[in-house]
């Protein structure tokens, strides 16, 4: 009898970790689209998408009786929070997006995906030793991959603005410094109350800056219905399918799955904004896509333990 819920366990996991990938993939179109056509900012849409879905993450999980203010309380885990929320998590939210805002979800949101082979360099020189072949063959297809959407195949100019690859590299170093930097604290808290918390405490920091209460722009029902989509499916839901995935089939086979991530921002971009995606371009995004298969092939080379 226990061979059928197995089974279900796998294939609900999976269904998971994939309608996550695609809601993350559809929520990086709709901030392209309020950016390009409704003269939203990246500076509101970060701390608004930063501080609704910390506070929907941190109520999910009091609701589901975990104890939400418990890490305050602990000396040695509150400072690495407020670096994680401040650093880690507000950069890797702006860098995103800004790099979306300088040239589309499609192109954004693959650059980031150089991030996995980033914490591959990261670790090969930590331990001071030279990287594995399937190492070296990711950070080369990361290379190649990042080049082709850069130039669109032509190797003697940059087809992407200077702002663009800027941004979209940044968000790339972003991503890897969160996958890092808040390892220790998750082994003691569980994930949903490190990124609510995370999330708000970027949201309050970068709201010193900016007034999340200034809002500009042209609002009508597209505007809510895309900001809507972001905050609750492109952010809470998509989280939290994605971390019962990774219950259910594990790390490995969740985060191979949510390679579709830049996939669904690449069709959405393209089929719903017209944005022009390429040959080489499309090559260049599977080129970064594939570093992902292959890391996750090799789960013992960029394990950080």
């Amino acid at each position: 009898m226990s061979l059928p819920l197995e089974i279900s366990d796998s294939k609900l996991g999976a269904g998971l970790a994939i309608m996550s990938a695609i809601f993350w993939g559809v929520a990086g179109a709709c901030a392209q689209y309020v950016f390009q056509n409704k003269g939203l900012t990246v500076d509101w849409l970060v701390s608004f998408r930063l501080l609704s879905a910390g506070g929907i993450l941190l109520l999910y999980a009091k609701l589901r009786g975990r104890a939400v203010g418990a890490i305050w309380r602990d000396q040695r885990a509150w400072p690495s929070l407020l670096i994680f929320g401040l650093i880690g998590m507000l950069g890797v939210q702006y860098t995103y997006f800004a790099a979306i805002r300088h040239s589309n979800a499609a192109t954004g949101t693959v650059l980031q995906y150089v991030g996995p082979t980033l914490i591959v360099i990261y670790f090969v020189i930590l331990r001071r030793r030279l990287p594995t072949p399937k190492e070296a063959g990711a950070v080369v297809l990361a290379f190649v991959g990042t080049l082709l959407l850069a130039t669109h195949g032509e190797l003697s100019k940059l087809e992407i603005s200077s702002w663009a690859l800027f941004w979209g590299l940044s968000s790339a170093v972003a991503l890897a410094f969160c996958s890092i930097q808040p390892m220790r604290l998750l082994r003691y808290y569980e994930a949903t109350v490190l990124v609510g918390w995370a999330m708000l405490i970027g949201g309050v920091g970068f709201s010193l800056l900016h007034n999340p209460w200034t809002v500009q722009g042209t609002w009508e029902a597209s505007t809510v219905a895309a900001v809507a989509f972001i905050v609750i499916f492109g952010t809470v839901i998509s989280f939290v399918g994605y971390l019962n995935a990774v219950k259910k089939i594990g790390p490995e086979k969740s985060s191979l799955l949510a390679c579709g991530e830049p996939l669904s921002a690449a069709i959405t971009s393209v089929v719903w904004l017209s944005v022009p995606f390429g040959v080489f371009d499309w090559l260049g995004a599977f080129c970064i896509i594939a570093t992902i298969v292959i890391l996750n092939r090799s789960p013992a080379s960029t394990s950080p333990q």
